[in-house]
């Protein structure tokens, strides 16, 4: 089906061609326009079986189980679960920060890998791909759809980017859970370069509108490792002042502000059922979307 001819950098045929033995499943039900391998909220027709229902008028009698009757004398009728398809989301940051990356890919180059190849899984297995790319707000939105032409367009705004500017990603999780129509799976690729008790309120928003979140923590190695050797000058990418400081003065300081970000961030991810994956971007993404993409399949259409 991938019918792409340009050369993109962040684009691996074989990574896609390896990864498309993998489906990409949602963990809640989806509300789709279409049969697909997704899990409804609704009652369909489908191999999996969900209850018995008392038989009223109207109902279609060839859906009565006659086994039933014969043990209560009683017509029941059998509800299955329905298959639709899915909104894949793709929501990716944009903010100046993105733009760091000390082993020779910025944490923006990472996070088009990821969402490239997510989108094209999406496509692949009938599913509708949107993205959204967030900085100062929402910069550029494309609503989902479901045509393999419509990822070319999704591809042209990943090349597009330019990392700018300070994050606000609160307002965008909250304007995200109030314009996505439907149920969606929505994926957030970011370095989350914010307070983490200010992204309790949006992602329960998003989960109380019924979505499915799933977040790639992007961190570059040096952020977790901070070893640097002289005394430097450290910018704020996202405009704030800039700090000279000598590293090994600061450095107890900053792993013990570091760990408590970190766990602050998982209190608060997990309060939030959101599907957290904290990612160093030296690691090899294809690895990455194959643990994402086995531990949805395990928990796949939990309610």
């Amino acid at each position: 089906m991938f019918t792409e001819s340009r050369q993109r950098s962040f684009l691996d045929t074989a990574v896609l061609s390896r990864l498309s033995g993998f489906p990409l499943y949602a963990r809640r039900p989806m509300q789709g326009t279409v049969s697909g391998r997704h899990p409804s909220p609704h009652r369909g027709s489908s191999i999996e079986f969900a209850e018995y229902r008392k038989y009223v008028p109207g109902d279609d009698p060839r859906r009565i189980d006659w086994r039933a009757y014969g043990r209560s004398d009683r017509h029941f009728v059998k509800e299955f679960e329905a298959d639709t398809n899915l909104r894949l989301c793709l929501v990716v940051d944009t903010s100046g920060s993105m733009d760091y990356g000390s082993k020779g890919t910025t944490k923006l180059e990472y996070a088009r890998k990821i969402a490239a190849a997510l989108g094209y899984l999406a496509i692949q297995q009938g599913d509708a791909v949107g993205l959204a790319c967030m900085a100062r707000g929402i910069v550029r939105d494309i609503p989902p759809r479901r045509n393999p032409s419509h990822l070319m367009n999704v591809f042209d705004v990943l090349e597009g980017i330019v990392p700018s500017g300070p994050s606000q990603i609160p307002d965008v999780l909250h304007e995200l859970a109030e314009t996505l129509s439907q149920r969606a799976l929505v994926v957030i690729v970011s370095d989350l370069f914010i307070e983490p008790e200010l992204l309790s309120s949006g992602f329960q928003h998003l989960r109380f509108r019924k979505h499915d979140v799933a977040v790639f923590h992007l961190l570059d190695p040096q952020e977790l490792a901070f070893d640097f050797r002289r005394p430097m000058r450290f910018l704020d990418m996202e405009g704030g002042p800039a700090l000279f400081a000598d590293p090994s003065e600061i450095a107890e300081r900053y792993h013990a502000s570091l760990e408590r970000y970190l766990s602050g961030l998982k209190q608060v991810l997990l309060e939030s059922a959101v599907d957290y994956h904290k990612v160093a971007i030296d690691e090899d993404y294809e690895q990455v979307l194959v643990r994402f993409l086995i531990g949805r399949t395990r928990t796949r259409g939990v309610r």
